[in-house]
């Protein structure tokens, strides 16, 4: 059979020796400036192509060199030919064939607009000529002096900053306004365009082209880029490290010359901008470049450490692989071979780029959603999901389906499927269950003393743990600003009752005149009462019967107060009663007569009790904060001016207890609850939240 011809624009250059010692070749298609790297098999196969029939092929190889051949290596590499379009295509037939997977290719008019909007370039210059005339300039910053020059210049800048941390400090917080933002703005795009001069001029200096630069848009996000394609036709791998991370070592560069001069410039415009620059340069470089989970520096980098060129989709392969070894024992063959060491961490980091990248797309997905109208947001966080989760989910589940012969035959398949039915069944069946939450165990009657401001104790009416009865006197506080206050008003009070008093007796002994206003009298009068009123506020009496305890049971008379400082507390002969708050799902599967039991530290056994209350309108201030997150209770809360809010809508739920508690307590104790709750589902209450959301979101 004759074999089709091979496109006679393709070059082919010598690669890098494998890791197995094999050497390699790259295979170069400069129509479409992309390169293949080929094993020695496939060049042997290659070399002989012109023999233009299969069997002579085999042969010739088995003949010249060492290596085992058989016709399906040789299909296999007519396979990859066709794929990738490398043959030359001559009968009407082959034309039609491209004719047919180019239309096959071509997308409808949405799946063009979703594709551009998650990716596309914009080429703005062919640099490579005057690339080639400055990379003479640019060979001092290749130097090794320099380098040297550079260290000298990040020791210093970073002992500086260590010297003035305050100060950088300080700068690093200014930056957090609208002008520090668009300057951050303005030292990102000189910072990356001079990031990608420094990929450029590498690929120059060891030989290669720069066909294009320009700006990549990644989900509408602007990134320059740079095509140093040409790396691959370079087999030292020294050189093509030089390349990948030539990027990262001029960032890191300014970012060592920035530092050292802010520590040198005086305050201005100047300074700030070599902050502006440092900081972007350190922060860039390490938070995204660096990073080998996604196709930027650190994973070109990475490839060429390894040699491992397609290091993502092998190592996807790879771990795909194990995904249904483990769940299905298919015995299937190993994508490829490699060392146990080798094998175990490139499905490590398969596992750990999967879910770097869930994170950062869920991330860009919820961006995206807020960052446009909420119609607009809806749809465009649905296609973010789709095609950056969902697809490579489905394209493995495809796979599944293609083996479901085999998995049905399986003997681990069976096991898998009976665990994830298990799974599924506890997920989707509604089950009885409790609801644990931080509660309190309270007093039903229970009046708070506090001190209204600044004041001495005067007397103390009761003591620490005395019985009361309803209307007695607890406490008499001194406050010098509020009697000063009462005297003044008592004063100006009988001051201007005299003078009303005289204003009716004959001209000549009357102390005011006639014309005296009664408002005068009547504002003095009043100011007296609140005076009073006040007064008594420091003079609590005990609304019902109970028991008064101290806060500090050693207080005396004498003894000073802050304002709002706590005095004590009345607790009244009530019944004791259990107290929470519990979020909107909570609330719903709680109900009226369900059983609880609590426990704390402070009783000698577990409480159980009945719900008797609960709230239908949320609780927007807490009453204290013995329940929040921060003093180690179960609602998360937010601190406003001294009041605990929810960050949640958070509703009351009160339980009495079944059997009266006859040991003495003397504060209120801090325990946990569990309450019996409806049964239900983790599905169903994942279901619930989400409509909610989007019900939520989609209303105008």
């Amino acid at each position: 059979m004759a074999l089709p011809s091979l496109r006679e624009e393709l070059d082919l250059f010598e690669g890098p020796k494998l890791a197995n010692g094999q050497p390699s070749w790259v295979l170069q298609d400069p129509v479409r400036q992309q390169f293949f790297r080929i094993d020695w098999l496939t060049f042997e196969i290659l070399s002989r192509w012109h023999l233009d029939d299969g069997p002579a092929i085999v042969n010739a190889i088995e003949r010249d060199t060492p290596l085992e051949v058989s016709l399906d290596d040789l299909e296999q590499t007519l396979k990859f030919l066709t794929e990738q379009q490398l043959l030359r295509v001559d009968s009407a037939e082959g034309i039609q064939k491209m004719a047919e997977r180019k239309l096959a290719a071509q997308n409808t008019w949405w799946q063009w607009l979703i594709h551009h909007y998650l990716f596309f370039r914009f080429p703005l210059v062919r640099p490579d000529p005057w690339l080639e005339k400055t990379l003479g300039i640019a060979e001092v910053f290749f130097s090794a002096k320099f380098r040297w020059f550079t260290l000298g210049a990040f020791v210093l800048g970073m002992t500086q900053v260590v010297q003035q941390w305050d100060v950088f400090h300080a700068f690093l917080l200014d930056t957090f306004t609208l002008q520090g933002l668009a300057s951050y703005g303005v030292a990102l795009f000189i910072v990356k365009v001079l990031h990608e001069l420094g990929h450029a001029y590498a690929v120059k200096r060891h030989g290669g082209r720069v066909p294009t630069m320009g700006v990549a848009f990644l989900v509408m996000w602007p990134m320059a880029y740079t095509d140093t394609n040409e790396a691959w036709k370079i087999p030292d791998r020294r050189k093509r490290l030089q390349i990948s991370g030539a990027g990262i070592a001029t960032e890191a560069m300014l970012a060592a010359w920035a530092l050292l001069a802010w520590s040198l410039l005086p305050d201005g415009a100047l300074r700030s901008a070599m902050f502006f620059v440092a900081s972007v340069s350190l922060g860039i470089t390490i938070a995204l470049n660096a990073s080998p989970f996604m196709r930027f520096d650190g994973y070109f980098i990475v490839c060429d450490l390894l040699e491992m060129p397609n290091l993502h989709q092998r190592s996807f392969a790879l771990a795909r692989w194990r995904l249904r070894e483990w769940l299905f024992k298919l015995n299937e063959p190993e994508p490829e071979v490699f060392p146990a060491w080798k094998k175990t961490g490139l499905i490590l980091f398969a596992w750990a780029t999967w879910l770097y990248r869930l994170v950062l797309f869920i991330g860009i997905a919820l961006m995206v959603y807020h960052l446009f109208t909420k119609l607009l947001g809806v749809v465009l966080f649905a296609i973010e999901i789709y095609w950056f989760i969902w697809f490579p989910l489905r394209s493995e589940l495809r796979e599944w389906l293609t083996r479901k012969a085999a998995i049905v035959q399986s003997p681990r398949a069976k096991v898998t499927g009976g665990v994830a039915g298990l799974l599924f069944l506890l997920f989707a069946i509604p089950l009885p269950t409790h609801i644990s939450v931080s509660a309190l165990f309270k007093p039903s009657e229970m009046w708070p003393v506090h001190a209204p401001g600044p004041a001495v104790v005067d007397v103390l009416h009761a003591h620490h743990g005395q019985e009361v009865k309803a209307g007695q006197a607890l406490v008499n506080l001194r406050a010098p600003d509020v009697l000063l206050q009462m005297n003044i008003s008592q004063s100006r009070w009988q001051r201007l009752n005299w003078q009303a008093s005289t204003s009716g007796m004959p001209e000549g002994q009357q102390g005011t005149p006639l014309a005296l206003s009664q408002t005068q009298l009547k504002s003095a009068q009043a100011e007296f009462d609140r005076a009073q009123q006040m007064q008594k506020r420091y003079q609590p009496h005990a609304p019902f019967a109970g028991r008064f305890l101290l806060h500090d049971p050693d207080m005396q008379a004498g003894q000073w107060l802050d304002k709002n400082e706590k005095v004590g507390t009345v607790i009244g002969h009530a019944p004791w009663r259990i107290e929470t708050w519990v979020d909107e799902e909570q609330a719903r599967r709680i109900t009226i007569g369900a059983s609880g039991q609590f426990i704390a530290p402070g009783l000698p056994h577990t409480l159980k009790a009945q719900v008797v209350s609960i709230d239908k309108d949320t609780t927007r201030v807490l009453p204290d904060g013995q329940l929040t997150a921060p003093q180690g209770g179960h609602i998360l809360v937010r601190e406003q001016q001294g009041k605990w809010l929810p960050d949640q809508g958070v509703y009351r739920v009160s339980l009495s207890l079944n059997e009266a508690y006859t040991h003495e307590l003397m504060a209120v104790q801090r325990g946990m609850l569990s309450v019996d709750a409806q049964a239900h589902s983790l599905a169903g209450q994942y279901l619930r939240h989400a409509l909610a959301v989007v019900i939520r979101e989609l209303k105008p």
